[in-house]
């Protein structure tokens, strides 16, 4: 039979994620001044929203970067060339973690624990016992393995052993899509990311910044400009950035953020429970294994392995071709392993069961042995 050719493109990513009308609506929008009134307005709704996100009253700061920037910017605004610190490390953003502080002098205690699993309070708190550290830092959310850590019983573990210390956490693809309480929690930098639940292009990384960090940042040593938390701090009540910022995308995440509110959290992180379930139910159906555990399980992406004798890789590749489906490949030592499928923001349970209904099809072509039709109708009756 002879491939029809598709003519709408599936993204099933954790990030970029697909953008909603009213979000690429609002980003068509003329440019305007953006040291005057109009745009200051905009960018100081946009914090302010960012605030309720966050669930935060700390200073929150807007920089032009992926996330891996608002991951760098923690970095270089609190520590010193030999702090000690301990990284968290469940898969490869927690090892970018490790890269963005030993290039900048910082004495890490990368500890990692086995890919698909959470980090452990156990051995946090075996590790702080070890000597004082400056910060502890890990991810919300691991992209790279769909695991999801407890970041409250994390943080109380390290204000129960030492109070004083850092908690700086990426929340670039947990933030919206699991709750997370920045002010409650004790937390002292939290980074998001524009281009995952927030529902916005790439481009925007916020990140937060309590009394305590302000302090550390006072003592930090770590050679910066571009990134200084003092350069924001002057230019934020104004409602400007220090550097020209993206109009388009503050405009869209001034809509998506809307969009969020509207929702209410709670919908929202329920809608994101739903597509996990959705996710996990269709994937058993088939027969095929997943590398989270129930118990750690990520609301915005879940890593799946092939069926035996298939390649991740080759997966990838062909949902491309043959559907325009894109799903994530594997990360670092999970590459051509595993496969991921994002179902954070824009997305929803169609989309899933589309997704799988061309994973079903594409595993018959390969001659994998799976229950053909199963995924599907795993996730119809979860429905």
């Amino acid at each position: 039979m002879s491939k029809r050719k598709q003519i709408k493109y599936n993204l099933m990513i954790p990030g970029p994620t697909p953008i909603p009308t009213r979000v690429l609506s609002a980003m068509n929008h003329d440019m305007i001044g953006h040291r005057g009134p109009l745009f200051s307005a905009v960018m100081k709704d946009v914090m302010e929203k960012l605030k309720w996100a966050f669930d935060t009253k700390n200073d929150i700061f807007i920089y032009p970067s992926s996330g891996t920037g608002g991951m760098e910017v923690a970095v270089v605004n609190t520590l010193s060339p030999g702090d000690k610190v301990i990284v968290l490390n469940i898969g490869n953003f927690g090892s970018r973690f490790v890269k963005i502080c030993k290039a900048y002098g910082v004495d890490v205690n990368d500890v990692k624990f086995e890919r698909g699993k959470s980090a452990d309070c156990e051995t946090l708190r075996a590790e702080l016992k070890k000597g004082a550290v400056k910060a502890v830092l890990f991810q919300q959310n691991e992209t790279s393995t769909g695991v999801i850590n407890d970041v409250e019983a994390l943080s109380k573990v390290v204000r129960e052993i030492q109070k004083d210390a850092l908690i700086i956490v990426d929340a670039v693809s947990g933030m919206m899509a699991a709750p997370l309480k920045t002010d409650e929690w004790d937390l002292d930098i939290v980074v998001a990311g524009s281009q995952k639940a927030f529902m916005v292009p790439p481009g925007v990384s916020a990140v937060s910044i309590s009394q305590r960090a302000w302090k550390a940042h006072e003592a930090s040593k770590c050679s910066k400009h571009y990134w200084d938390f003092s350069l924001m701090k002057e230019q934020a009540p104004k409602g400007h950035t220090y550097t020209t910022p993206p109009e388009s995308l503050i405009f869209g995440m001034q809509e998506g953020l809307k969009m969020l509110q509207e929702e209410g959290k709670e919908n929202v992180f329920a809608r994101h429970k739903a597509n996990r379930d959705l996710v996990r139910a269709a994937a058993r159906g088939l027969g095929l294994r997943l590398l989270a555990d129930d118990s750690c399980a990520s609301p915005a992406v879940t890593a799946i392995f092939p069926p035996e004798g298939i390649d991740g890789e080759e997966i990838r590749t062909l949902m491309r071709e043959d559907f325009n489906v894109e799903v994530a490949p594997g990360q670092s030592e999970l590459k051509g392993k595993v496969f991921r499928i994002g179902h954070l923001g824009y997305v929803d349970s169609l989309d899933i069961i589309g997704a799988f209904a061309a994973l079903e099809v594409l595993f018959k072509r390969l001659g994998a042995k799976t229950n053909f039709g199963a995924g599907v109708k795993a996730a119809m009756e979860l429905l």
